[in-house]
């Protein structure tokens, strides 16, 4: 073949590459090989995509070309730019994807910092980026400010969540059932008259106030839930009627997610209602709440009468002129949180105060259980009585040692509904039917008398989030109040308020929303290198802390001999000092010698793993194209 023949065949070549890699990138087809699925789109996303009706644009901002930018952001922001593209191709046209790189001092910059985007600055040059997400659709704009790797596994929640927020309207209309006082009680006219401040919602009903419509439902009074709610919140529920109850069963089967919080002793409800007893000669009423028929048809065993402690996780009080630790008020650190789980994700210290736990067996009835924060295994429980009069000091004794304990799970899945046999009959003091729904008006709100004009509901797919406790919720154990140039400011000193809005985005969001999960990250550990450091540490810990200790006392015995050696500025050091002195000091050398190589020894496996790992990437392709090369010539030869 001549030698322009064989140019315009290697020519021809790259242009196929080329055209070949550029009609596979246009193609709809993807295969995503990674273990997690990271690059697949939940079925939870897909379902929301379909439902947009109004075309949207998403904004990616990236500083790709600032100086300094860490190799990681890099990697990490080519991650989001492919799951957005992803996005763009499932919306079915109704998402446009906009890349823009901002610069220092250009219109870009100022379009990022206009739409609400924090600036970041890189430590190494101290130059400002933007790596953040603009939502636009019509007159309505929502952002992400900032993308972080360590939220890395809840990139398609952030997204999808941003996605839906941005096309709501309104607020999501959230219902609460409470015993507990929550919001701002009404206006007092004494408390008006006398100029005196006016009591304050708890700052978490503030915090759901911001993001959702809250409609307060009071059992006593409202025997149906209002129309239209897109989430309910039961917390420290007490003396709820049947009927109420049952509006809630098929509230839920109905899909609607649902948070219930549950407490064995609410500190509240303890001292309102001490208070009580001690003001009118009172017996004090009972401080517990619980719904068993809830929990035994979802296969949940709850004491409302134990009290869970744990006394690693026991909380530091003040008790008059001591300090003592308080085994029943747990302060969970990151290792007691389902950091797989949205709700608790990114939560570091939780402040649960005498709760109770959830035994799960969820066998019978098909639910998924996801337990969100779990004691350590040196729990127990112990009876509220037992504990109501007991010292600090004496509550670890009263506790049996039991194992861990789940003190807040989420249930997921087809549920079953608590009244097998429908309706509860309504029926009034005189055993009559309560005709007063039936003669009610044709324009009457729906859901005044839901059970009589739905279809019941046997079962239904749903969420709900169970939570032993309900203290976590008072601003007593989440936030530090302080006085800032003449208002009050709050402060949080743990993640309990966190951890409530979490809850809330997650129940009062799309239901679409509730089924995502964590996924895992891009970067995975070797675990082979891994499991080789751990045995081998294992092999010489005890090798290596008996030396560190020989060495420690060496050092200990010299520093000593040393400061005999001179006494002022005199010189005292005898002959037997002095070669005591050299003594240990050959020993401290040989010690040392004898740490590096248990150190070496460390790595022995693990280097000769990489030395392998190197030669096969280096020589293997090299040796693959020689022996493709060698088979073609032996055909062309044949």
């Amino acid at each position: 073949m001549k030698i322009g023949n064989k140019l315009v065949a290697v020519a021809l070549v790259i242009v196929a590459i080329i055209l070949v890699n550029f009609i596979v990138s246009r193609l709809p087809l993807r295969v995503d090989a990674t273990a997690g699925g990271i690059y697949t789109l939940s079925p939870g996303t897909k379902s929301l995509l379909s439902k947009i009706e109004t075309p949207l644009a998403l904004d990616f901002y990236f500083s790709r070309d600032a100086a300094g930018l860490p190799t990681s952001y890099k990697n990490y922001a080519s991650r989001v730019q492919e799951l957005l593209r992803q996005y763009v191709r499932a919306s079915s046209g109704k998402i446009t994807l906009n890349i823009i790189t901002p610069q220092a001092d250009t219109p870009e910059e100022e379009r990022a910092a206009a739409a609400g985007l924090q600036a970041q600055t890189i430590n190494a040059t101290g130059e400002t980026i933007y790596f953040g997400l603009v939502a636009i659709q019509a007159d309505q704009e929502k952002n992400i400010p900032a993308f972080t790797p360590q939220r890395e596994a809840f990139l398609e929640y952030d997204i999808s969540q941003l996605i839906h927020g941005v096309q709501l309207v309104k607020k999501p209309r959230l219902g609460l059932i409470s015993s507990l006082p929550l919001a701002a009680p009404p206006p007092n006219m004494m408390m008006l008259q006398q100029r005196q401040r006016m009591p304050q919602p708890q700052f978490v009903y503030t915090e759901w106030s911001r993001n959702c419509e809250i409609v307060t439902i009071d059992p006593a009074t409202t025997p149906e839930l209002p129309a239209n709610l897109d989430a309910l919140a039961i917390i420290h529920p007490q003396g709820i009627p049947e009927k109420l109850q049952y509006a809630i069963d098929q509230f839920i089967l109905a899909g609607h997610p649902v948070l219930l919080a549950l407490d064995p002793s609410s500190q509240h409800a303890r001292r309102s209602t001490n208070q009580q007893a001690m003001m009118m000669g009172m017996p004090p009423q009972d401080i517990s709440s619980d719904l068993p028929r809830f929990l035994k048809t979802w296969g949940v065993t709850y004491d409302p009468n134990r009290i869970v402690g744990d006394n690693k996780l026991a909380t530091t009080i003040q008790t008059g002129r001591a300090v003592e630790r308080y085994p029943v008020w747990l302060t969970l650190t990151a290792e007691n949180l389902n950091r797989a789980a949205q709700p608790t994700a990114q939560l570091n210290t939780l402040l649960f105060a005498e709760p109770g736990s959830f035994a799960i067996d969820t066998a019978a009835t098909g639910l998924t259980a996801t337990p969100l924060i779990e004691t350590t295994d040196q729990a127990g429980d112990a009876q509220r009585d037992a504990l109501q009069f007991a010292q600090p000091g004496e509550t670890a004794r009263l506790l049996t040692p039991s194992g861990k304990k789940v003190l807040a799970v989420q249930l997921t899945g087809k549920f079953k509904t608590a009244f097998p046999d429908g309706a509860p009959k309504k029926t009034d003091a005189s055993n009559k039917p309560d005709d007063a729904a039936a003669n009610a008006p044709a324009d009457k709100p729906a859901g005044q008398d839901a059970a009589a004009k739905t279809e019941h509901l046997a079962e239904g797919s749903s969420t709900v989030i169970l939570v032993a406790d309900t203290d976590w919720l008072f601003d007593d154990f989440g936030l530090r109040k302080f006085n800032f140039l003449g208002t009050e400011a709050v402060e949080p000193f743990n993640n309990n308020l966190a951890f409530a809005s979490n809850i809330a985005d997650i129940i009062a969001g799309s239901t679409d929303l509730v089924t995502l999960r964590g996924k895992g990250a891009v970067e995975r550990p070797f675990t082979v290198v891994r499991d080789m450091q751990a045995a081998a540490e294992k092999k010489y810990q005890a090798k290596l802390a008996e030396l560190e200790a020989r060495i420690t006392e060496v050092q200990g015995k010299l520093g000593e001999l040393m400061g005999r050696t001179s006494e002022g500025n005199r010189l005292v050091a005898t002959p037997e000092i002095q070669k005591a002195i050299e003594d240990f000091q050959k020993q401290e050398v040989q010690m040392r010698r004898e740490r590096r190589e248990i150190r070496r020894s460390l790595r022995e496996d693990i280097d000769a793993l990489e030395y392998r790992l190197a030669a096969i990437n280096i020589l293997l392709v090299p040796a693959l194209i020689l022996a493709g090369a060698w088979l073609f010539q032996r055909a062309r030869r044949k």
